[in-house]
């Protein structure tokens, strides 16, 4: 298909999908997630594949997962990334008109503190003054899924801080320590030199026993955040999903371009990060979209 007929489809396929009547939206509305984080970075990179084939692209930073749910489920976002587990609420508990598009890489649960600190195991958060990720973030639904799952003799202090006001904070001894969940490795994290993470292994099969197999075992490898060794910790697959009345085509056109320059679109360096066909329709609970299910046919035939 011609850059041109992309765009002139891509124009046509985005009014016509537009819900609620008015003017249509004037592009693509693509929701990412927070500064520093590998939403914001994919979801830029993304948008610029689109609109080299023709699509126009609005990018929206938010806080991420849930927030990113609700915005495609009320028709305020077209497409948008988000944790498996925090889609799998959306479809199955509050019965969001949402789908999927493509699995495309592994979040990495990162539970970190100061290289200095005397928390060394997760049982050690209690009483402590402890960042869960910002409201309406995948992270702040795994945090306290984790924290539950610990089982604290006494709970954390919780502040809910996006990923940059937690590193600063941690740096200036107003938190003990803070959850983030993303990529590794995690620019943000990556520049800071000073942290260490703590392991959650322990607690993926209570994770899995309470919420499904959408947790896995998983290693951030030796070397990140200068670790001398792998740390194992808790994953958790990352969606890029769209509102349910997305039009076929764009859908369709969307989840091509996302394959297409999958050299470009790489997810991070750990295990987990690399788009592949193959893994791209294992989203659990959560359905496919016809439109990638009809790019997911035209690939595997």
């Amino acid at each position: 298909m011609s850059i041109s007929r992309r765009y002139l489809l891509g124009l046509a396929l985005l009014a016509a999908g537009c819900s609620g009547g008015g003017a249509p939206p004037a592009d693509l509305r693509l929701v990412t997630g927070q500064s520093g984080g590998l939403y914001g970075q994919l979801g830029d990179q993304l948008a610029k594949e689109l609109w080299r084939g023709g699509i126009p692209v609005r990018v929206v930073q938010t806080a991420a997962s849930v927030q990113n749910l609700a915005m495609m489920a009320d028709g305020r976002a077209d497409v948008g990334f988000s944790l498996a587990d925090s889609a799998e609420d959306a479809v199955r508990v509050r019965r969001q008109p949402v789908s999927a598009l493509a699995r495309v890489y592994m979040n990495y649960v990162h539970l970190v503190v100061g290289e200095d600190s005397g928390i060394a195991e997760v049982g050690q958060l209690a009483g402590r003054v402890v960042s869960i990720g910002a409201p309406g973030s995948g992270t702040a639904v795994i945090a306290e899924r984790v924290v539950a799952a610990a089982g604290l003799k006494r709970p954390p202090d919780i502040v809910r801080l996006e990923l940059d006001a937690s590193v600063k904070a941690l740096r200036g001894g107003e938190i003990e320590a803070f959850f983030w969940s993303g990529g590794v490795p995690t620019p943000a994290l990556a520049a800071l030199g000073d942290i260490r993470l703590i392991p959650l292994e322990e607690l993926v099969p209570v994770l899995r026993r309470r919420f499904g197999p959408v947790y896995e075992h998983v290693l951030v490898p030796a070397g990140a955040y200068g670790a001398a060794l792998p740390m194992p910790t808790v994953g958790a697959p990352s969606y890029l999903m769209c509102r349910t009345t997305l039009p076929e085509d764009t859908a369709y056109i969307v989840t091509e371009t996302v394959f297409r320059a999958r050299d470009r679109l790489q997810g991070a360096s750990a295990p987990g990060g690399r788009l592949d066909e193959r893994y791209a329709i294992g989203t659990g609970a959560v359905p496919l979209h016809p439109g990638a299910i009809r790019y997911y046919r035209s690939v595997y035939g």
